[in-house]
């Protein structure tokens, strides 16, 4: 509730004068009409995008008075009224413009055009209403839009205009309508604005005006709706500004205003439908008398400095917002929230909050009677009592906050009923009794705080029916039992699983292993017991993980060598016991490694983060030594060195014994293998003349696993490949695969099938496509066969799920048909990821050279997977691979779009062309857009759009059909559309390191995470 978040006052403000202000008069015939049409035909050559095909239109065939926006005279056929607005125009506004000399109507609302307003547009004599908000518009406003007398209608709002508002407007004397909104605006709000008496409306928000508003503007005495949101003014209000009896909004949040509001406010603003003053600097108490501001239907005081109690309301029937947070009102004693029953005839509130307050007493039932409410928030408060079996009456609500108070008793099993609700807050009250299983009704759930409470018994396994839920946080509560299996099935959990501070019992359940997306699990604290399950290691989402104060034993499983996001691990206080494994050292991110009182012994490792002893403890482990001098260890004796060996040796024995049982199995297979192949009459599966490292299948059984390569089956199709959907029957059961048949008519085909095969045989990460097995054969005809087989991906392609709006799966509810920003972002770092490692770390340096969204697979767990390495080339060979160059070609390097532009001048591939494309798929991924969209033409691209929005236009550009208001989420969303400009630079030695693109991706997702976290 920081601005208004819609502006309809304003709009119904605009309205009415327009209708009134623009009949078009009735002039003579005048000669100039040829002006006009080569005028018009100017402004069509200067538009360089048509989506809609609007300009075609604009021909010979038909008089200019009849295209598509122009409006002539009935008279004189001269154009009075050029209106293109929506029409997703691109391109400039042309300096012919002008010469529309009896133009009075002038409207370009909603396009992409850019550069600046023309200087010509002063000479517009006749103009009376100017609208070309929500464009990519720059630079000054022109001062000579001072010489159109006649405007009355300025609106310039949504662009990207700096500098001042120009003292020459000040001529401007029929001004009655002035929006300059969401711009880059500066200085001080002009005081011959006070001149200006026929003002209705000036809005100035999301700008950077400072100083104090001046107390000229109490001469406006036809002024509605004044709205100066989201800048730097100060001071107080001044006095004459309550003399503008005709405000029916005053819209100033977000700035540094202080002082007290007249007690008398109702009667000096008789009219007021809207007070939004939230964040600050507001002193005294809230006028009584705005209980008689009868029209009021949004009170915004929160964030403010106010003091005393809340006044009755008991006559503002239209209320529909009311919100007081953050302020010091109340005395914590009973009776302070006697205003919440006067608002008993507000049916129609749909926000009410006064959180964060002295507010004391007993929530009043008469409350739970506004069932249009969708927001409560009352945290931060005294407030005492039971939460009233009533509140299963607001069904319409979908955010409930009631933390930190000082409720008691149990949560009431109707809370179920808020079937609406998508985040809920009851931490820090004195709540007691079970944790109802109605709480599973709330499909729509995404968060739930319940922690620092009292609550006892287990964790209801219907909350497994929360599909969405991304943070549970139930810690510092008196929980038991064993943990339900059910919740770790909820992929859906990104954020947080907290169940520290417990008495839950038992092992830890395997399963939670399929939280692959989750950023922080904290179980410590609790009487878990057993081995850690080897699964945790498969959660490589986690940066966060506790286990700290339970009784776990046994050794740290060797599967956490995957979890290198960690930032925090704390296994203290446990029974673990054998080594401190050497990979722990090779952890980059970590800040804290807790390994203290455990059972730990032989050698401490001493890289990494084990050469800091500010970020590793390890107190409490007697049988450790040796690692960095300044943890002060005993030297390694032989024993404790040859002790280790034995155990080594022991291992190894085993290892031996188990590896040559298998040898002997393996042995058996393959001689029967080639006993059957040297006796059937079945098609040999080729030779292995392709430098293939994979075991084989042969085209019959690709041919009956695809229907005989049916189109029914053909799921995508490329270049070089046709790929398929295939069912094999194998002994466990049918297993989904994909094949991808090589095209070999296609000159290079074959070498993509080498080069993938030579790629992927070198190559093993989770964020990169699984391959199966492959196919060299003949078909039936007797033709040549090649083919690749994939673990199939159930989710399909980015690019599916980016521009097709389907779901793959048709098992996954409607609600999912679209990535929300969360998961975006996941998808994004996982492709980082993949590329740090095929970059970085798979030995000789690998180049994707065709990363797009078509080859971004996404598995059940929407995890990103990087397939088609049919383009890419090793560097830096070594003798024995110099037979192979990364200088042959295979055609073209990527594609168009994608592909970096120093391969269109002949370059030669390089890891810096893949970083190009990956900032392209970041940009496409959050704006929806394709690269090689119609609209990026004449210099414009995907690239320069993104730059140019940013940061001030982020929402206008994105596409993000699920996106929730979280506070951080504009800022975030500038940071990885900058990340995707910067790794998009046209220079390559600009572009920015792979590396150091996924760790601020990573910083992101973190930051993000963190602000929701802080905020429930």
């Amino acid at each position: 509730m920081k601005k208004l978040d819609s502006l309809h006052h304003k709009y119904i403000i605009f309205s009415s004068f327009i209708l009134v202000c623009f009949v078009p008069s009735v002039f003579s015939v005048d000669a100039g009409s040829e002006t006009d049409h080569l005028a018009l035909l100017s402004v069509k050559a200067h538009i360089k995008s048509d989506p809609y095909q609007i300009m075609p239109t604009w021909n010979e065939s038909t008089h200019f008075c009849n295209w598509t926006g122009v409006v002539c005279g009935t008279r004189h056929r001269r154009v009075v009224k050029l209106n293109l607005t929506s029409g997703g125009f691109s391109g400039t506004i042309s300096p012919a413009v002008g010469n529309l000399s009896f133009l009075r109507t002038f409207v370009l609302y909603n396009n992409r055009f850019t550069g600046k307003i023309p200087q010509e547009v002063g000479k517009l004599s006749r103009l009376r209403r100017l609208e070309i908000s929500t464009n990519l518009l720059s630079g000054d406003i022109p001062s000579n839009i001072s010489q159109c007398l006649n405007l009355i209608a300025l609106n310039l709002s949504g662009n990207d205009f700096v500098g001042i508002f120009p003292n020459e407007f000040e001529s401007l004397g029929r001004l009655q309508y002035s929006d300059l909104d969401s711009n880059n605006l500066t200085g001080e709000i002009p005081k011959f604005i006070g001149n200006f008496t026929s003002l209705t409306l000036i809005s100035g928000s999301d700008n950077n005006f400072h100083g104090s508003i001046p107390d000229t503007l109490g001469q406006l005495s036809n002024l509605l709706y004044f709205g100066f949101a989201s800048n730097n003014l100060s001071g107080v209000l001044p006095p004459p500004f309550f003399n503008i009896s005709s405000l029916t909004t005053i819209d100033l949040p977000d700035n540094q205003i202080g002082g007290n509001l007249p007690q008398d406010i109702s009667q000096r603003f008789p009219s007021l439908v809207v007070l939004n003053l939230p964040i600050n600097k507001f002193t005294g108490h809230i006028p009584v008398s705005l209980s008689n501001a009868s029209n009021l239907e949004w009170l915004a005081l929160h964030e403010n400095e106010f003091t005393g109690s809340v006044p009755s309301f008991d006559r503002l029937t239209r209320l529909t917002r009311f919100a007081v947070n953050t302020n010091h009102l109340g005395n914590g004693k009973l009776g302070d929230l006697n205003f919440v029953s006067s608002l008993a005839n507000c049916t129609n509130l749909s926000i009410l909050g006064f959180g964060a307050n002295n507010l004391g007493g007993v929530l009043p039932k008469s409350m739970f009677n506004f069932t249009q409410l969708t927001e409560l928030a009352i945290g931060g408060n005294w407030i005492s009592g039971s939460i009233p079996y009533e509140i299963g009456q607001l069904v319409k609500i979908t955010r409930l906050f009631m933390f930190s108070n000082l409720f008691s008793g149990t949560i009431p099993d109707s809370i179920g009923n808020l079937v609406n609700v998508g985040e809920m807050s009851l931490l820090g009250n004195f709540l007691s009794g079970s944790i109802p299983s109605s709480l599973g009704n709330l499909t729509l759930l995404s968060v739930l705080a319940l922690h620092s409470n009292n609550l006892v018994g287990p964790i209801p396994s219907s909350l497994s029916n929360c599909k969405g839920l991304e943070l549970l946080d139930l810690h510092r509560n008196y929980l038991s039992e064993f943990i339900p299996e059910e919740i770790f099935g909820l992929s859906s959990l990104t954020t947080t699983l907290d169940l520290s501070d417990n008495h839950f019992v038992g092992p830890l359940p395997s399963e939670v292993g399929k939280l692959r997306n989750l950023v922080k699990l904290n179980i410590s604290i609790n009487k878990l017991s057993r081995l850690i399950p080897s699964s945790l290691g498969a959660c490589t989402s986690l940066v966060v993980l506790t286990i700290s104060g339970n009784v776990f034993e046994g050794e740290i499983p060797s599967t956490f060598s995957s979890l290198r996001g960690l930032e925090v691990l704390d296994l203290s206080r446990n029974n673990l016991t054998g080594t401190i494994p050497e990979f722990l050292g090779d952890f980059v991110f970590f800040d804290s490694l807790n390994l203290s009182f455990n059972g730990f012994e032989g050698k401490l490792p001493d890289k990494g983060a084990f050469r800091n002893v500010t970020k590793v403890s390890i107190n409490g482990n007697a049988k450790l030594c040796g690692g960095f001098p300044e943890f002060q260890l005993p030297e390694c004796s032989i024993d404790q060195e040859s002790s280790k060996k034995t155990k080594i040796s022991h291992t190894m024995i085993i290892i031996i014994s188990v590896l040559g049982a298998i040898f002997v199995l393996v042995v058996a297979l393959v001689s029967y293998l080639i006993w059957k192949r040297r006796y059937s009459k079945k098609v040999s599966s080729g030779t292995n003349s392709d430098n293939e490292k994979f075991p084989r299948i042969s085209y019959r059984v690709l041919h009956e696993a695809t229907d005989g390569f049916s189109s029914a089956n053909l799921i995508g199709h490329g270049k070089f490949s046709l790929v398929y959907k295939a069912i094999l029957n194998q002994i466990n059961g049918p297993e989904t695969i994909v094949v991808k048949v090589l095209k070999l008519a296609v000159p290079g085909a074959d070498k993509t099938f080498v080069a993938e095969c030579e790629a992927l045989r070198k190559i093993r990460h989770r964020n990169l496509v699984k391959i199966i097995t492959s196919c060299s054969s003949v078909d039936y005809n007797g033709n040549d066969f090649k083919a690749l087989i994939y673990a199939y991906m159930v989710n399909g392609s980015l690019d599916e799920w980016l521009h097709h709006n389907r779901v793959v799966n048709q098992d996954i509810e409607e609600e999912t048909r679209s990535l929300n920003f969360i998961q975006r972002l996941n998808v994004v770092i996982d492709v980082a990821s993949a590329l740090v490692y095929i970059h970085c770390q798979c030995g000789s340096p690998l180049v994707h050279c065709d990363i797009k969204p078509s080859n971004v697979l996404l598995d059940v767990d929407l995890v990103a997977h990087l397939g088609d390495f049919g383009l890419a080339r090793f560097f830096q060979y070594t003798a024995l691979d110099s037979s192979t160059s990364h200088t042959n070609s295979l055609g073209v390097k990527g594609t168009i779009g994608y592909a970096a532009p120093e391969y269109g001048l002949g370059s030669q591939t390089s890891t810096y062309g893949d970083i190009y494309s990956f900032g392209i798929l970041i940009l496409e991924a959050f704006t929806g857009k394709h690269p090689t969209h119609e609209m990026f033409s004449d210099g414009l691209s995907l690239h320069g759009f993104v730059k140019t929005a940013i940061p001030d236009q982020v929402m206008e550009i994105t596409d993000l059909i699920q996106l929730r208001t979280y506070k951080s989420i504009k800022e975030c969303l500038t940071a990885v559309y900058q990340i995707g400009i910067n790794c998009s630079m046209e220079s390559p030695r600009d572009r920015m390191d792979i590396n150091d693109a996924f760790n601020q991706l990573q910083f992101v997702k973190r930051t993000f995470l963190e602000g929701r976290r802080n905020f429930a």
